[in-house]
């Protein structure tokens, strides 16, 4: 079970800039604007809602958020990937998930919004994510992923998936709620990312993550969005208030950019100073919280060869390792990097030529490439 959660993130909550403003009663009219997203009548019957599995109710009030909506985020449990596929166990695992986060972790409530079963079944985690998912205004603030509790959709799925890909019962829900989840917060096929997109974990396992681009695109298909809709890359927007895999890559970039950063994986004052000044220097809109935005990412990542060397090619051995590649971290563009590399082109429908184009840097930080969706 990954243990790295953080109950309601101050951090954001302080960004969010919620204070009076935060809604901290569940389950009452809530004075928000009417849902821009929401279809009228949506269909959620098929969520089983707290009430229904009789989820305990929280130790304390929740909080909604005041940011908007702005991604999915799709974890593994690290629970058993048990063979009993019926509604009973997916009602037990909520309930044992409950328990866990709050008697284990100390939190007041379920960590993630929503939670698939090996069986299929999606079940609300977070008591009034359900209701805040028809009205598709404002999410619950979440514990699933520190730095991005109040502004990203927390979807638990029920098993390990280092070595194991989910059954389909599964996939084929995931599908469905990431669906209803993009169309009643006005969001896309390219906004969903793994937890290790945003944070140091195993999670969402190996295995798990190399299916997403194929997630993707049924989502994709099923919001029947047309391809010159997305955009070209959808990078991760890192921010200041999150450490992961990818912030060390950020790192690896802005030393081999001149900048005294050390490459830890935490978003620290030197890396936040880094990003602004790199921002500035090249005519990007310098963001107040060193958000590594499309522009900044463009001109931070340098396209490489099989001939590279140095702290971009570290960087990408580091992050293809942590991800499953059998990779050794050398600072030398070998044979098994390129390989690597030449897998997750593959993956992302990318020409498989083994350089480091920014396209395929945006892969292998996490984000999505509009080639990805093309017709495969």
């Amino acid at each position: 079970m990954h243990l790295d959660h953080s109950e309601v993130d101050r951090r954001t909550l302080l960004r969010a800039g919620l204070g009076a403003a935060t809604v901290a009663v569940v389950g009452s009219e809530l004075a928000f604007p009417g849902a821009a997203y929401a279809g009228p009548g949506t269909d959620l019957d098929w969520i089983i809602s707290c009430d229904e599995w009789d989820a305990r109710p929280p130790k304390d009030p929740l909080a909604v958020s005041a940011i908007a909506t702005n991604k999915i985020i799709v974890h593994h449990m690290a629970f058993p990937n048990v063979t009993d596929y019926s509604r009973e166990q997916a009602v037990k695992l909520a309930h044992d998930c409950q328990d866990l986060h709050m008697d284990g972790n100390g939190w007041s409530d379920t960590g993630q919004h929503f939670t698939v079963s090996r069986g299929g079944y999606v079940l609300e985690g977070r008591r009034g994510s359900l209701e805040r998912l028809e009205a598709g205004d404002r999410q619950m603030i979440s514990a699933h992923c520190p730095g991005e509790n109040g502004r990203a959709i927390g979807i638990e799925n029920e098993g390990t998936y280092v070595t194991e890909t989910p059954p389909k019962a599964l996939t084929d829900s995931l599908v469905k709620l990431c669906v209803a989840v993009c169309r009643q917060y006005g969001l896309h096929a390219h906004d969903i990312f793994g937890h290790w997109d945003f944070r140091t974990t195993q999670c969402p396992g190996a295995a798990f993550y190399r299916e997403f681009p194929a997630l993707r695109r049924r989502v994709f298909a099923a919001l029947g969005t047309k391809l010159g809709d997305v955009p070209a890359r959808r990078w991760p927007d890192l921010w200041r208030f999150v450490n992961s895999p990818s912030v060390r890559v950020v790192q690896h970039l802005l030393a081999f950019r001149g900048y005294a950063v050390t490459v830890s994986g935490t978003f620290d004052a030197a890396t936040v100073a880094a990003v602004q000044d790199w921002q500035a220097r090249n005519g990007i809109a310098v963001d107040v919280d060193a958000t590594l935005t499309a522009p900044t990412w463009e001109t931070l990542v340098p396209e490489l060869d099989q001939h590279a060397s140095g702290p971009p090619v570290t960087a990408v051995q580091e992050i293809l390792a942590t991800k499953g590649y059998a990779v050794t971290v050398t600072g030398a563009y070998d044979h098994a990097t390129r390989r690597a590399v030449q897998d997750l082109q593959a993956l992302h429908g990318l020409p498989r030529n083994g350089k480091l184009s920014t396209s395929t840097w945006c892969t292998v930080v996490g984000g999505t490439v509009r080639q990805s969706f093309q017709h495969r």
